[in-house]
């Protein structure tokens, strides 16, 4: 079943298609070894065309043996600093070998063009830095 987001004509509908597309930073959580959850900022990218979210991480980052050991992951957008405009996203991770390196999707590199300028020079440079693809399958959504 293909996850769907909530309807883009109730204003939470139209908050997540907004900041999905139009935020940078999200916290991804996955869970270690031991059961302790493990939040991180990342870069990442709604690719509406398959429900899904892509982060690049690097090669031999701890998420990716999380990952591995358990799929389950939460992705929370920041609030308004208020309580408010919460977005939190559960699925499922895993890595996804087929997809480009970074500095061969170009909606990606437009994203952060200046987070890659200003921190890594070039998007072949990031790529580099940040091989390892990951796609998240939301399974459901919540918020307010």
């Amino acid at each position: 079943m293909t996850f769907r987001l909530p309807d883009p004509s109730t204003p939470f509908g139209e908050r997540v298609a907004r900041r999905l597309r139009d935020e940078r930073l999200i916290w991804l959580t996955t869970v270690d070894a031991k059961g302790t959850p493990q939040p991180t900022p990342v870069w990442f990218w709604w690719d509406e065309a398959t429900s899904t979210i892509l982060v690049y991480s690097r090669a031999g980052a701890k998420r990716q043996g999380h990952i591995s050991h358990n799929p389950r992951v939460a992705l929370n957008l920041d609030g308004n600093g208020n309580g408010g405009d919460i977005i939190v996203i559960t699925g499922e991770a895993q890595l996804s070998p087929n997809d480009p390196p970074a500095d061969r999707l170009p909606v990606y590199v437009e994203k952060y063009r200046d987070f890659i300028t200003r921190s890594f020079q070039t998007p072949e440079r990031f790529a580099e830095m940040y091989p390892v693809a990951l796609r998240i399958r939301p399974i459901a959504i919540r918020g307010h």
